[in-house]
């Protein structure tokens, strides 16, 4: 501040100054504009929100994989149906596209050809074991608590209430449960990054701003069917978009947790829900592309993605390891899905399916689906809400359900990293 500004500010009463000063504040702290957020055209060749696809990023996993790797792959594991999008010969693949030039093939290894495959990740060979007592030391793991919850929790149908009882709200269960599992991992040696640490979007977009996006996809339909697209596009695209531009960019973890809840059916009234007699669990990989999804050329790139840097081979034994711990510290039966679903199943409890997590993350992901909410004994449980050792709880004496969750997950990760062989690297 200059000395004429001081002898300036001398000559005005106190409360002058003090109103100067609050007004300079709030100036300093006034919303900037609302910027109109850049999005994609909708195009029926992509998926929502996405973008045409960049063929050249493929280049980099020339000599990655053998015909027979790639084509195994690719159908035992990642198509539903037939291929209609990869022009494979002897010596490479190309993935047919409208959007853009498709590139140059990406060559196949051949003997004495191979490249190790290049990604942020590492499995668990590559990474070094640590010191007695710490057997995730070194490990990146990013923790995604499903959903978002707080206010959002209703506009996500993830939330039902009994009377004046305590809601029952994904979004908020997740991220506890997140909450717990962090320090428990980093106690072990592990390196953790929660993707979100509040009830709040990652997303900068709202729904308004999908609101034309949403017109363009349905031209003409009423109002209220627009709010909903756009509400949908928002929590189910845009949000899980943001998050992986988050965890694909700024953290490159060496694997996800993606943690949820399951649910069956509630009805249409959440503030009188149906209650199932079923409980379950189940975890969900990446896999099983339906003909309309693998239709979309954005998804064709990301499923190059995912099969070059041979995600599956770590994935499975990694998550065969977190359900056996689930199933022996739960209780909880397998879940089985119906004849017909777009689902394949890889193991007990293990299936594969194309979600948007699970496709846009770029390294191993663990997607958790255990406990029914709308089961009468899970809500008793969420009632309960959280405390330390055990408690008696409709009857039985356990531990909370979010301790129980951590617990399971933490006993999965380090029986899985603890069967390293020192030096295998």
């Amino acid at each position: 501040m200059s000395n004429q500004l001081r002898k300036s500010l001398l000559l005005y009463p106190a409360g002058v100054i003090l109103i100067l000063a609050v007004l300079s504040l709030f100036l300093q702290r006034a919303p900037r504009p609302a910027r109109s957020p850049q999005l994609p055209a909708p195009d029926p060749r992509l998926a929502n929100l996405g973008v045409a696809p960049d063929w050249t990023t493929l280049a980099r996993y020339n000599d990655v994989l053998t015909r027979a790797e790639f084509v195994n792959t690719l159908q035992d594991i990642y198509l539903l149906g037939e291929n209609l999008h990869f022009d494979v010969t002897e010596k490479g693949v190309t993935v047919t596209s409208t959007l853009s030039t498709s590139g140059p093939p990406v060559s196949f290894a051949r003997q004495g050809t191979r490249r190790p495959p290049p990604r942020y990740w590492r499995p668990a060979s590559e990474i070094p074991v640590g010191p007695p007592g710490q057997p995730l030391s070194g490990i990146r793991i990013a923790i995604d608590p499903g959903h978002i919850g707080g206010k959002w929790a209703q506009m996500e149908q993830r939330w039902y209430q009994v009377d004046d009882t305590i809601p029952v709200t994904e979004g908020d269960m997740t991220l506890l449960t997140a909450k717990l599992l962090a320090p428990r991992l980093e106690s072990l040696g592990a390196i953790v990054t929660l993707v979100r640490s509040s009830c709040e979007p990652v997303t900068e977009l709202r729904p308004h701003d999908l609101a034309e996006y949403a017109s363009r996809l349905m031209p003409g339909a009423p109002s209220d069917e627009l709010v909903s697209l756009s509400e949908k596009l928002f929590y189910r695209s845009a949000e899980i978009r943001a998050r992986a531009a988050l965890i694909n960019g700024t953290i490159k973890p060496d694997l996800v947790l993606c943690l949820h809840f399951n649910a069956e059916h509630w009805g249409n009234d959440p503030s009188n829900p149906k209650f199932s007699n079923r409980n379950h669990f189940h975890m969900i990989l990446h896999g099983s592309y339906m003909d309309g999804e693998i239709a979309h050329e954005d998804e064709r790139l990301e499923l190059m993605h995912k099969i070059f840097q041979r995600v599956h081979e770590e994935e499975v034994p990694l998550a065969s390891a977190v359900a056996a711990a689930f199933l022996e510290d739960t209780g909880l039966p397998a879940y089985l899905y119906r004849l017909g679903k777009p689902a394949r199943r890889v193991g007990p409890a293990l299936w594969t399916r194309n979600l948007l997590a699970n496709r846009l993350y770029q390294c191993p992901v663990l997607f958790c689906e255990p406990y029914v909410m709308n089961n009468e004994d899970v809500y008793n449980r969420v009632q309960a809400g959280d405390y330390d050792d055990e408690r008696e709880v409709a009857g039985k004496l356990r531990k909370s359900i979010y301790r129980e969750y951590r617990d399971a997950v933490v006993k999965g990760l380090v029986n899985y990293y603890s069967s390293r062989p020192e030096g295998d690297l």
